[in-house]
């Protein structure tokens, strides 16, 4: 690279951005090969406190994953077990799944994430029922369920439209959707690593029919397996082009890729500052998508607060009993409580924010003692609630 050309180039970007004007593809691989971490970083946090101020996001939520059984053969996945017999494999009965919501009902728990395999002989009506179990014990909670690529599986399984499937889970219960499944864009990409499964444009119509339904999903990106930089950008502006369409994306989540026990275990994970930069780029390629978040159980608690100043406003949540990640090598723990992480997001220099799902502001941090932070259960979960007190977990 020519040092002062590059050092023109950046600024020129940076102008855009200012601008908001929409970066191209060459800007988005410049951004990921400009040496001055840094500089995109301050970049990407400057257009982050345009957009948010000091506010970091995080919910009451955990993660039920009914079944690991799958007919996919996913290169990166350590999760899936292919045949319903094999070692490890599993599906829990709807009894199962109410009652992990059962053991969390003194929990002001305000989601549940539900993401599965793409098992062989379950009817549709499992699923469905999935949803209605949870409804009947808990009306108010929000359910985030089931990936495109779980809803691709059921139109084809089950001989029925983007738009029945996703009419009978909503019907059932489901209020949103997961972004899980994108994994990388690219057909090349696709062919190495995910060949056989829903193509991108399958998962892209998924949710542009939501989004028509009025179902609002979240998006994400595999990377750090066999892609290219310009096919992590395509991939970004792909999703940009159908939130300039829909509208219906609420949050982006880069995924960064872990090796153990999958078949692209020889591969090296992304790096701390690939982990960084992927954060930053996105923030400045997604303008349109308000927000971008850092899945700590996937990159390391250390390296999600310091994200918080690459573009990333949102922390996930409190997640519990997550498996996908941790059966691929995952070393962070299972669940964060409340306390933790608004210790986190304080020490990083920004102020918490307990948000529902769909990003209405349920708790704001005002400061007082952590050993002080209560909150009152009964806060209604689908409304705006501004100040209250938070409670311990």
């Amino acid at each position: 690279m020519n040092a002062h050309k590059d050092t023109a180039r950046f600024a020129t970007i940076a102008a855009k951005v200012r601008a908001e004007q929409p970066l191209d593809l060459d800007d988005g691989v410049f951004l990921y090969r400009y040496p001055d971490l840094l500089a995109i970083g301050a970049l990407a946090n400057e257009r982050r406190e345009a957009l948010h101020g000091d506010k970091t996001f995080f919910n009451v939520n955990f993660h039920i994953n009914p079944t690991n059984v799958c007919v996919a053969d996913c290169k990166f996945c350590s999760f899936a077990r292919l045949e319903p017999d094999a070692p490890a494999a599993y599906t829990m009965s709807i009894d199962e799944v109410r009652q992990k919501l059962v053991e969390r009902m003194d929990q002001p728990v305000t989601e549940v994430h539900i993401v599965n395999g793409l098992h062989h002989d379950l009817d549709f009506d499992y699923y469905k029922d999935c949803l209605r179990a949870l409804k009947a014990l808990r009306p108010d909670i929000h359910l985030k369920a089931y990936t495109a690529v779980e809803i691709h599986y059921f139109a084809q399984k089950y001989g029925l439209s983007y738009e029945q499937v996703l009419t009978e889970l909503r019907d059932a219960g489901l209020d949103s959707m997961p972004g899980g499944g994108a994994e990388i864009f690219a057909e090349r990409a696709r062919r190495k690593i995910c060949r056989g499964k829903a193509e991108a444009e399958d998962w892209l119509e998924v949710h542009r029919t939501a989004h028509r339904l009025g179902i609002r999903t979240n998006c994400t990106m595999l990377y750090g397996t066999v892609e290219t930089l310009e096919e992590r950008v395509d991939h970004m502006l792909r999703l940009r082009e159908l939130q300039a369409e829909t509208g219906g994306f609420q949050t982006f989540i880069p995924l960064a890729f872990h090796a153990d026990n999958n078949d692209l275990a020889k591969l090296p994970p992304p790096t701390g500052v690939d982990n960084l930069r992927t954060y930053a780029v996105a923030r400045l390629m997604l303008h349109n998508i308000a927000h971008i978040k850092a899945y700590w159980i996937m990159i390391g608690i250390k390296t999600a607060q310091i994200a918080l100043s690459f573009g990333v406003d949102d922390l996930d949540g409190t997640v519990q009993e997550e498996k996908i990640y941790h059966m691929a090598g995952a070393e962070t723990p299972q669940a964060l409580s409340r306390v933790d992480l608004v210790r986190l997001i304080r020490e990083a220099g920004r102020v918490a924010v307990e948000r529902d799902t769909l990003y209405n502001e349920r708790w704001v941090d005002d400061g007082a003692a952590l050993e002080g932070i209560r909150i009152d259960a009964s806060l209604p979960f689908s409304s705006e609630a501004g100040r209250v007190s938070l409670p311990v977990l």
